[in-house]
C-alpha cells in the first residue's frame, strides 16, 4: 500500500479500505466490492433497501476444458421483496452482467432475511453538548481559515461528540 500515498498525497479511505476488503469479499462470496456499492444501480432504488448482493456461486468445473457456464447469483431479500425480484429476475441478471462486463451471471437464487433498509434505519440525533465541549471543539477549529470547512468539521466534531454518553 506504499503506492497509495504518490507524491505525498493522501488517499481517501474508502479507496484503502475498498483495496483491503476486496480481495476478501472476492474469496468469500466471490463479489467485488464495487458490485455492493452499485447494487442501487444494478436493481434499482425500490429494491436496493430490501435485497443484498450475498455472493456470486460459480459451477465446478472439473477440468480446464470444460466449457465456462454462467454463474448463480445469490439475493439476500426479505419476504416483501422476493416476489418483485423473482419477476424482475431477469431485468437484474441483465443488468449485473453489463456491471461485470460479461455474462457472468446466468440465474438468481433467493435467500430470505430480514433487512433493515437505508428507510428504516434513523440514526439517534446526538445529544446536545457541555459548554465545555463546545469550548474544546470550537478552540479546536478556531485555526481553520475556510469557513465551509471549519463549519463541517464543527458539524462532525458534534456528532461525534454528542454521540458519547
Amino acid at each position: 500500500m506504499a503506492g497509495k500515498w504518490n507524491g505525498g498525497n493522501p488517499v481517501p479511505v474508502s479507496d484503502l479500505a475498498t483495496d483491503l476488503l476486496d480481495p476478501v469479499l472476492r474469496k468469500r462470496a466471490g463479489l467485488s466490492i464495487d458490485l455492493v456499492q452499485s447494487w442501487a444501480e444494478i436493481v434499482g432504488d425500490r429494491l436496493a433497501g430490501q435485497t443484498r448482493p450475498e455472493k456470486i456461486a460459480w459451477p465446478r468445473r472439473a477440468h480446464e476444458d470444460d466449457p465456462f457456464e454462467p454463474a448463480t447469483l445469490v439475493i439476500a431479500c426479505d419476504g416483501m421483496a422476493a416476489i418483485r425480484v423473482q419477476h424482475e429476475a431477469q431485468e437484474i441478471i441483465a443488468r449485473a452482467n453489463a456491471f461485470l462486463g460479461f455474462n457472468a451471471i446466468g440465474r438468481v437464487k433467493l435467500v430470505q432475511k430480514h433487512m433493515t433498509g437505508p428507510a428504516s434505519r434513523k440514526p439517534k440525533a446526538p445529544r446536545p453538548l457541555r459548554e465545555a465541549e463546545r469550548s474544546r471543539l470550537d478552540a479546536v477549529t478556531s485555526g481553520i481559515e475556510d469557513d465551509a470547512l471549519r463549519e463541517s468539521l464543527k458539524r462532525l466534531g458534534e456528532s461525534i461528540m454528542g454521540s458519547k454518553k
